[in-house]
């Protein structure tokens, strides 16, 4: 048993989860990380992790995640659900974005809204089952879901994000079932991050006129974890730079 804090987290590769995990590791958290290929378990070499390849729409592998993390520390103290994006087999409306900016909403197959429902909610359902009674019984934990700001202001470019709606519900009704049980669960909900290359039109819309960074939204992510957000939980956390506010 360590007595450092304990924390997992999914597509920890690039992106938000290798922001989170390397916020985290700098606060001295034993980290379990996991991705699709060796990028996690490239990260965890150089923070002296421990990582798994591994996806999201596996339970097998989610169930690895978890039994990695207990086996080597006994227990988990904090869970980071940062999905990912969808693999490339799947179509470019599926996977989301329509560069033309035309939704084309009604012809999104139906495998392309089950995959983005496996992505986007049913994986963090998965999780939840997993970790809830080991927290429970260590006296609580801390679950904190990436989503997107379209999951509150749902955009054409993005018609699969509604997707993340079902989320939103899921975190409050945890929230409500678990509190008692000292098991905390949020959402953060990011802008648009630099990261990515996004039109200048975006950002201008932006009341803070810029993009944000990675690092911003994994500190905001580090606190929601801590017990400095004790009292904190059920909420949908916007790190957005006021967009949409």
């Amino acid at each position: 048993m360590t007595d450092r804090p304990v924390a997992i987290i999914t597509a920890a590769g690039s992106g938000i989860g290798a922001g989170c995990a390397c916020e985290l590791a700098a606060r001295n958290y034993d980290l379990v990380l996991m991705s699709r290929g060796d990028s996690a378990p490239l990260l965890a070499e150089e923070l002296g992790a421990k990582a798994i390849q591994g996806s999201v729409l596996e339970t097998a592998d989610l169930e690895q995640l978890v039994e990695t993390a207990m086996s080597a520390y006994g227990r988990i103290d904090g869970v980071v659900n940062c999905t990912g994006h969808a693999p490339h087999s799947s179509s470019a409306i599926g996977r989301g974005y329509d560069p033309d900016g035309e939704t084309h909403l009604l012809d999104i197959p139906d495998d392309d809204w089950h995959l983005i429902l496996d992505l986007y909610f049913l994986n963090v359902v998965r999780m939840a089952r997993l970790v809830t009674v080991p927290m429970a019984a260590q006296g609580g934990g801390s679950i904190v879901n990436i989503s997107a700001f379209s999951a509150i202001e749902p955009h054409g470019a993005y018609p699969t994000s509604a997707i993340r709606g079902a989320l939103t519900g899921f975190t409050k009704l945890f929230a409500d079932r678990y509190g008692a049980d000292n098991i905390r669960m949020n959402d953060v909900l990011p802008g648009f991050l630099d990261n990515y290359t996004w039109p200048e039109s975006l950002i201008g819309s932006v009341p803070m006129a810029r993009s944000g960074g990675v690092a911003e939204v994994a500190t905001t992510v580090a606190f929601l974890l801590s017990a400095d957000a004790g009292y904190v939980t059920g909420q949908t956390l916007h790190v957005n730079g006021g967009w949409y506010a």
